[in-house]
């Protein structure tokens, strides 16, 4: 083109020459447009960048002017898509990655060779071969085998996992160091893996209020700047030839109007705001927070109250001996006898128990009986032992209840109280972190609800600095008392809810927004939830609230930048003050500098 410029030409030849860089650069768009009016849906941007260009090459030849203008305006259209579509691909890069996960195969051992197989063949209960640097395909237990476990993709840690047997594992991760057999624990249909892609497929579809807004004010904005564009090109000069008797200034009024549609162009509005969501899903992503569509990333920009169940979200969901009291006796003592007792039982209560005691090889315990609501009897070494609550103390010399936070077991010896054992559900690392920053960051109410007993919610909730508490409750009185917070609520707030088990389901559901714990939580509850927690840490709930509010807040950003230069160009333009070049700058422009600052929303940071 700059070529075209210096060569001697003149008439049709100088407009052969300039149209070859025109239809090079533009062809995509005048096809589009062409296309746009034969479905009769013509006002779009690719219409309203045809419209301006054409008519400036026409105004150029008429006018025996400059086509340099036109083929500007298309060059730095298409350089701002190019742009835009780059924008784009970096904004999805976080959540394709995401796509990655997804294991090609698993291995199995037949006749003692490994054989590759499609993951959707494997069933429940196969023992399956993961080596070091694969991909696991399918949530299993590790039956043998020690390495360490590469989660980011899922949780966004940096820090591999040591596992080795017993451990549970989820797909989607990498196997670091050390061969490691599998036991699987769900089809693949049902993995962590399979529920994390079809959540990203649909994430897309669920568009926010701004998002919708949008769409809507587009389709009325283009058509009234077309007519208002046509509307400037005739009035003026035909105002001027019947009612004024002057020159109609045809030319210099269609280049207005030209220069009025460039400037128009909704791409900053159209491209940016849905961007700038995008971009907050993937930022998101990346730290291990999976949202499910922008509408719940905009609502959580609004969170007030955050509401948590205690169990498996706030603590760890593993029972631990915290406390041994003997009377007469050592605490080894204390601890052995109740876990004789004990020994042949699977309740949580009674493995605790099991872990905590030192000794090994455990005294024989017969004709054990279980007591419902009270405990075990047992005779062990010849003498009747008995380890429950305080129902089986009933006669017990020297027994004495106490209150204390979490579950009491008491043990007596042949009719003779020895003491208790407390036995609690131990608080996460950054439960209380999570707390602390939820209230640094403006919510203003937290409100824990349990089925735990009252001493163990009071010192749970004391302990995290939580504003309430409300402990023996059913899942419907979890339903009940977040619905009576939700109406409550200021018109622009909202309740989130924070759970990970299957009785949390109906509250995640019935809450503003639900959060779940993806690692640990039930298929149940990651359902029913909009927000996942891909590595059960309280503490990216404000992590998760921060990235909403910076997202709305370069969505309004956005909006009012680009409709304030839109205005102000717009007005310079009818009355001619602006050009074409200030046209491409508030066109292109002002969408590059908008596509800019919605990319800031990838930004996340670690702490």
């Amino acid at each position: 083109m700059t070529l075209f410029i210096f060569l001697p030409t003149q008439g049709i030849l100088r407009f052969a020459l300039f149209m070859i860089p025109y239809l090079i650069i533009g062809y995509d768009i005048l096809i589009k447009a062409g296309k746009g009016i034969i479905n009769l849906k013509p006002f779009d941007e690719c219409f309203l960048m045809a419209l301006a260009t054409v008519g400036a090459l026409i105004v150029a030849v008429v006018g025996d002017g400059d086509y340099v203008e036109a083929i500007a305006v298309m060059l730095f259209y298409q350089l701002g898509e190019w742009f835009q579509s780059y924008a784009v691909g970096k904004s999805r890069k976080n959540i394709s990655d995401l796509m990655d996960i997804c294991p090609e195969y698993a291995n199995i051992e037949t006749d003692g060779e490994l054989v590759q197989v499609d993951p959707d063949e494997v069933g429940v209960g196969t023992v399956i071969i993961v080596k070091p640097g694969e991909r696991i395909p399918i949530d299993g237990v590790v039956v043998s085998g020690h390495s360490f476990i590469d989660t980011s993709a899922l949780t966004g840690e940096s820090v591999p996992r040591e596992t080795s047997e017993g451990d549970c594992v989820v797909s989607g991760c990498v196997n670091g160091s050390g061969l490691i057999r599998l036991r699987t624990t769900k089809a693949f249909e049902d993995s962590t893996v399979s529920r994390i892609l079809e959540l990203v497929e649909n994430a897309s579809s669920r568009r926010s209020t701004s998002e919708s807004f949008i769409t809507r004010f587009a389709r009325v904005y283009t058509p009234v700047v077309v007519f208002s564009a046509l509307a400037l090109a005739l009035l003026p000069p035909l105002i001027s030839m019947f009612f004024l008797g002057a020159d109609p200034s045809w030319r210099i009024w269609i280049y207005r109007a030209l220069t009025f549609l460039v400037i128009s162009c909704p791409c900053a509005l159209v491209i940016s705001v849905p961007l700038s969501f995008f971009a907050g899903i993937g930022g998101a992503g990346n730290a291990g927070i999976l949202i499910k569509g922008s509408n719940y990333l905009e609502l959580l920009s609004k969170a007030s109250t955050v509401v948590f169940d205690k169990t498996g979200t706030l603590t760890k969901g593993v029972f631990e001996v915290t406390e041994v009291s003997p009377s007469g006796v050592t605490e080894d003592e204390l601890l052995t006898l109740a876990a004789s007792a004990e020994q042949y039982s699977a309740h949580p209560i009674a493995v605790s128990l099991l872990d905590a005691c030192k000794v090994r090889e455990l005294p024989k315990a017969e004709n054990v009986s279980e007591i419902a609501g009270a405990g075990v009897k047992a005779e062990i070494n010849c003498m009747t032992v008995c380890a429950g609550n305080a129902r089986i103390m009933e006669g017990a010399a020297g027994f004495s209840e106490v209150k204390k936070p979490g579950t009491v077991v008491y043990i007596s010896r042949d009719g003779i109280y020895l003491g208790y054992i407390v036995i609690s559900d131990t608080l996460k690392e950054n439960s209380a972190a999570a707390i602390s920053a939820l209230h640094r960051s403006g919510i203003k109410r937290t409100v824990m609800l349990t089925g735990d007993n009252e001493a163990a919610a009071k010192a749970a909730a004391e302990k995290l600095g939580i504003d309430e508490v409300c402990s023996g409750l059913l899942p419907e009185d979890k339903v009940r008392i977040t619905a009576g917070l939700i109406e409550k609520r200021g018109k622009n707030e909202a309740v989130v809810f924070v759970g990970d088990g299957i009785n949390d389901a109906p509250v995640l559901a019935e809450a503003d927004i639900g959060v779940a714990m993806g690692a640990m939580g039930s298929d149940a509850a990651i359902e029913a939830s909009d927000i996942v927690l891909m590595n059960d840490d309280p503490l990216k709930i404000s992590k998760a609230i921060a990235i909403s509010r910076k997202c709305m807040r370069i969505v309004k950003e956005n909006i009012w930048f680009s409709i304030g230069i839109k205005v102000l160009c717009l007005v310079l333009g009818a009355l001619g003050i602006a050009n074409m070049w200030v046209a491409v700058f508030a066109d292109v422009g002002v969408m590059v500098i908008a596509v800019l600052n919605a990319m800031r929303n990838l930004i996340v940071r670690k702490k």
